[in-house]
């Protein structure tokens, strides 16, 4: 863990990675790519493209953020992969897909984020509190996934195009996906992919097959914009994600010897349409409206029968950019309503004896949220780069059900300045504030027994502080930085494992105390030709009232990790020719002390400590465009090179030497892994 020291052994990601998003403003008279204007956590933000997702052949959350620092992905079963930024679950960040928010949790066992890795132009990481303009619910940070445009894919005096790829995996399945896109008119295009993923049952690194880890996946995305001419940019896109198998019945704990599967499926649907104008007069407006629907069945034949959970999301934002002198001035509001619906979905005769109203199948909450903002980046000097801004949230909840609510609102405020103490030495330091009232509830437990709530009355928003100080070099090909952030998150909303005394229910959101996080982040790099090498080492501690989390006792609130390192390096001889070899570490993390809260309730006499062993992995890409025509494109990947049993350290820790808890546990990790992908553009 955390070492106090910030002289810690430098690691690595790839060169990408360790490049901190610190674009400059321009002068005011000159365009800005505003989206790059960030200062409050500068150097912690990351920014992945779609070579590097192509050359890794991402297929799921943990391939695309396998190496970035202060970001882990744990649950084993795609369909239960969690993020977690700085130890902080997706739950408490804000993450969109092309502007629309994936917001809630339909089931505490399975993840919140489903994302096509072939789809991606960028994935954009902003790590802790941060700028006003970061949207609902960034305690822990955003992740914008943005896709692919259509005239971008189209190679110089081309109109229309397609690519066809066809990959192996050999733990344990194949992909093939087909693109086609075109130009309509203009800088106008059209673009619609299919995507087909097909997983058998993988083995870990002793060769012990992961029962119910097989799945298969479709999806199906289209997508129509482009610049329309005279400043304005338009783009709508529809995707739908299928995914279906045979799961345990908690997807991301191991299937034991003698355990059944239940027929799972998870899908998401999301339509979005993005607006933009550019005046050329030094101001402009971007506009976002979308619309999603998130949903997860499960098959409980042996007690309840089919049940199923539903989110619905409908939203926009309106932002406008001005030029004022030096000041550089975003403002906008934004507003979002959500609802989510579980119901028993079998004849009330099989449900019926298993619910606590026999009379009542189907469970409604819905929130809305709303907020105005506004962010300043003010270049007094050339050198010094100040930002300022501030947001009022207003989040209201409403357990249409069992008739019971809860609302609350307030301002969060931030700044930050960046300063070029040289031509080669950059200063960043930042302060933000954010603000989160209670949302919709984990879908799978919104039931409530009869008299029982589970709203504890006076249930205050959580409030945020981050804190977070650094320096970032560069010259001659060598990059580094360091990092130094604090945070707190005070009045935790948390529904605590096991119910209270009466009338709180079994599931009970109360307000349990205080979140604190502090570590460090180092980043190193060198490019010289054909040749680079990336390092970062990560490191910190994470506390819900100054007890160590556990991802299992506090599920839907973080979990910890060990400290981790990655070394990357890359040799791009040609254009028809990469490689990449990455390591990656996770330190031990021991004597975890965990299960306070079943001492708490008496289920215990004592608490009990659990350990997270350390692992390295290896892993090998390359890249070949075997004819002078690239038309053709050969991809190879070797995850986990030599073969490695471990559980990742962003699972739930390993429970089963405890006594009444032996099924609680993460899935291990896939061994070693070769893929193998040819794409052909025509």
């Amino acid at each position: 863990m955390l070492r106090h020291t910030l002289f810690a052994a430098v690691a690595t990601a790839p060169l990408l990675l360790a490049q901190p998003v610190m674009a400059q403003v321009a002068p005011a008279a000159e365009p800005v790519e505003v989206d790059e204007i960030v200062v409050v956590g500068a150097l912690t933000d990351v920014v992945l493209d779609r070579e590097e997702l192509q050359l890794t052949q991402a297929n799921d959350l943990q391939d695309i953020f396998r190496s970035t620092p202060s970001v882990a992905v744990g649950g084993g079963v795609s369909i239960a992969q969690k993020i977690y930024v700085r130890g902080l679950e997706d739950s408490l960040l804000n993450v969109t897909v092309d502007g629309a928010p994936q917001r809630g949790t339909l089931f505490h066992h399975i993840g919140r984020v489903s994302i096509e890795p072939e789809l991606l132009e960028t994935v954009e990481l902003q790590t802790g509190a941060g700028e006003a303009t970061a949207g609902f619910g960034a305690v822990g940070g955003a992740i914008r996934f943005r896709t692919v445009d259509p005239v971008d894919m189209l190679r110089d005096g081309r109109d229309f195009g397609g690519i066809a790829k066809a990959g192996w995996f050999s733990n344990d399945g194949e992909k093939y996906s087909l693109t086609g896109f075109g130009r309509l008119f203009g800088e106008v295009g059209l673009l619609a992919s299919y995507v087909v993923v097909n997983r058998d049952e993988v083995e870990d690194g002793d060769g012990d097959v992961l029962r119910g880890t097989a799945a298969e996946q479709r999806l199906g995305f289209i997508k129509l914009g482009g610049e329309l001419g005279g400043g304005h940019r338009m783009a709508v896109s529809y995707e739908m994600r299928d995914e279906e198998g045979e799961f345990g019945q908690r997807p991301n704990w191991p299937v034991l010897a003698g355990d059944v599967l239940f027929p799972g499926e998870g899908q998401r649907r999301t339509a979005v349409a993005n607006y933009g104008f550019d005046s050329g007069l030094g101001w402009d407006l971007e506009a976002t409206g979308y619309w999603t629907r998130t949903e997860f069945t499960q098959d409980r034949y042996d007690r309840w029968g089919l049940y199923g959970a539903e989110i619905e999301s409908i939203g926009f934002d309106l932002r406008g950019r001005f030029d004022i002198g030096a000041h550089r001035v975003t403002a906008g509001v934004e507003h979002r309503r959500d609802e989510v619906v579980s119901q028993y979905l079998d004849d009330p005769a099989v449900w019926g004896p298993w619910a606590w109203d026999p009379a009542v199948g189907r469970f409604t909450e819905e929130g809305t949220l709303s907020a105005v903002y506004v962010q300043d980046h003010w270049r007094p000097t050339e050198a010094l780069l100040v930002s300022f801004g501030a947001r009022y949230d207003d989040y209201e909840l409403e357990q249409i059900t069992f008739n019971d609510q809860t609302a609350s609102d307030g301002f969060s405020f931030n700044a930050g300045l960046e300063y070029d103490l040289t031509t080669d030495l950059t200063f960043n330091i930042g302060y933000a504030e954010a603000f989160r009232g209670k949302e919709i509830g984990d879908a799978f437990t919104i039931e409530q027994r009869p008299g029982r709530i589970s709203l504890q009355p006076g249930l205050q928003p959580e409030e945020v502080e981050n804190f977070e100080v650094g320096v970032a070099w560069a010259r001659d090909g060598f990059t580094a930085s360091a990092v130094y952030y604090d945070m707190a998150i005070d009045n935790v909303i948390l529904d605590q494992l096991g119910s209270g005394p009466a009338p709180q229910n079994s599931t009970y959101y109360e307000n349990v105390g205080r979140y604190e996080s502090d570590g460090i982040e180092l980043r190193a790099g060198y490019r010289t030709g054909p040749f680079a090498v990336d390092a970062y080492f990560n490191s910190y501690d994470s506390e819900l009232n100054d007890r160590q989390i556990e991802g299992y006792e506090q599920i839907a609130l973080g979990n910890s990790m060990g400290d981790s390192w990655n070394l990357t390096a890359s040799y791009d001889p040609s254009d028809q020719l990469s490689f990449q070899a990455s390591v990656t570490r996770y330190d031990d993390l021991n004597d975890i002390e965990v299960l306070y809260r079943e001492v708490e309730l008496g289920w215990i006499g004592d608490t009990q400590f659990v350990d997270k062993p350390g692992y390295t992995t290896v892993d090998l890409f390359g890249r070949w465009a075997p004819f002078a025509n690239p038309d053709v494109e050969i991809l190879a990947a070797v995850y986990n090179l030599f073969d490695e049993t471990y559980r990742a350290h962003a699972s739930p820790a390993d429970y089963s030497d405890i006594p009444g808890y032996e099924i609680v546990q993460g899935v291990n990790e896939p061994g070693r892994n070769v893929r193998l992908t040819v794409a052909y553009r025509f």
